[in-house]
């Protein structure tokens, strides 16, 4: 049997031209754009103070395009199936319980071993790469809930689904040749925090990715990255804010 079987997507002419620019996108352009816009923030950030609202809508805005162009290359392609995309429940329950068990506990214990320094009122190292992109208001923590939760889905689906799904269909790479290069693009979105950013978003995409070809589904790596993204765009932060005025 075929590694992955479930990911054999038939492609049209259409989709795949919508799927290639997407791909483009994400290989060549997000992560100049990303690592642009976060400076750009990190400039304005004490100085404006809608300055991190502002980011958060254009992260929103983006995503909310990039999400449109994946229902495009579906909606063109009738050979494209749910489970080409990792959009079903998936199989595997048991390795999935047990590999997203020891994810679940290394976040855990990373969240563990920062609650000391974020409880003092102290920068939090794994956090200062970030740092503008940290909530301070009430407002900007609903804006970062929100992105927090945008991400996981968007990340999962272009990175994962649609990178792999147009890696096999329309390139005819093999499955894992497929998913280990969506790894190296996903890296690439980290250069906005510096190569600490592109080390840490290689090592998350692979896991995520095993996760995802254990499974045939992205439920189970979505529900990880939003986990990890609110715990590090709203749990730490705030725990960094109450350290602060107490």
């Amino acid at each position: 049997m075929n590694a992955a079987p479930y990911i054999s997507p038939h492609l049209t002419t259409a989709s795949v031209v919508t799927a290639a620019a997407v791909t483009l996108y994400l290989a060549a352009g997000e992560p100049f754009v990303g690592r642009r816009m976060y400076a750009s923030l990190a400039r304005r950030r004490d100085s404006e103070p809608a300055a991190l609202v502002r980011y958060f809508r254009a992260t929103l805005g983006f995503w909310a395009v990039l999400v449109a162009l994946c229902g495009a290359v579906y909606a063109l392609s009738p050979g494209l199936t749910a489970a080409d995309l990792g959009l079903v429940a998936g199989d595997g329950p048991v390795a999935a319980t047990g590999f997203t068990g020891a994810l679940l506990a290394a976040v855990a214990l990373g969240k563990r071993r920062m609650r000391a320094p974020a409880g003092d009122g102290k920068h939090v190292r794994g956090l200062d790469a970030v740092s503008a992109m940290l909530p301070r208001t009430r407002r900007e923590r609903g804006y970062a809930v929100a992105v927090a939760l945008v991400d996981a889905i968007g990340s999962e689906l272009l990175y994962r689904g649609l990178l792999i799904a147009f890696g096999v269909g329309a390139l005819g790479l093999h499955v894992y040749v497929a998913a280990a290069l969506a790894v190296l693009v996903y890296a690439g979105a980290g250069l906005y925090q510096g190569r600490s950013g592109v080390r840490a978003f290689a090592l998350f995409g692979g896991l995520c990715t095993a996760l995802y070809l254990l499974t045939g589904s992205l439920l189970l790596p979505v529900a990880v990255h939003a986990l990890l993204s609110l715990r590090d765009l709203v749990v730490l932060p705030g725990a960094v804010m109450k350290g602060r005025t107490a």
